[in-house]
């Protein structure tokens, strides 16, 4: 279990670094601030909801959150229950419609859990973000590794909390790669 715990722990440093290094940008051109930031969460049960409110999942919190700042925004959660990045990978280009501008992965432990290594895991993880990179689309890949009390009693599916902890993160980021949003009118 533990060189698991190790690999998660380097993967969640490495999703960290990423989300935090990120360059601070003027609004991309592919952002039209007239039209809605149209995101597509694809995960598994975490990105779905299980156990919790669906309401509540990260997707639906992190639209809120966008819309609360003024972005216009809407997050579509292709969150599938026991799904595997193979499952992901074969999803990502049905489950995301042209005119998204952002991909959130959320890959989750299934494959391993499933007998899947984590070589496979993250080369699925990488043939995803090349294709959503072919078509424009840009992908976030966000896979920490949450303490243990943010884990539901099963130990494997995320709290309300953390769904929020994962909205917040995930709002910071997008905030500072579309730029500020459109003023009011």
């Amino acid at each position: 279990m533990a060189p698991l715990r190790a690999g998660l722990a380097a993967l969640a440093a490495a999703a960290a670094a990423s989300l935090a290094c990120a360059p601070a940008a003027a609004q991309p051109r592919w952002l039209d601030p007239a039209r809605p930031i149209n995101i597509v969460a694809i995960g598994a049960s975490n990105t779905w909801g299980w156990g919790i409110d669906r309401r509540n999942a990260y997707p639906a919190r992190l639209e809120a959150m966008l819309r609360a700042r003024g972005y216009d925004a809407r997050v579509r959660n292709a969150g599938v229950n026991f799904a595997t990045t193979d499952g992901m990978l074969k999803r990502v280009d049905s489950r995301v419609p042209d005119g998204t501008h952002i991909v959130i992965i959320q890959p989750g432990g299934n494959d391993v859990r499933f007998f899947r290594s984590e070589a496979h895991r993250a080369a699925n993880i990488e043939r995803m973000v090349a294709r959503l990179s072919q078509r424009r689309i840009h992908a976030i890949v966000y896979d920490p590794a949450f303490p243990r009390e943010h884990y539901q009693w099963d130990l494997i599916h995320l709290t309300s909390e953390a769904h929020e902890k994962i909205a917040a993160d995930l709002l910071a980021y997008i905030a500072r790669i579309a730029g500020p949003p459109p003023a009011r009118r």
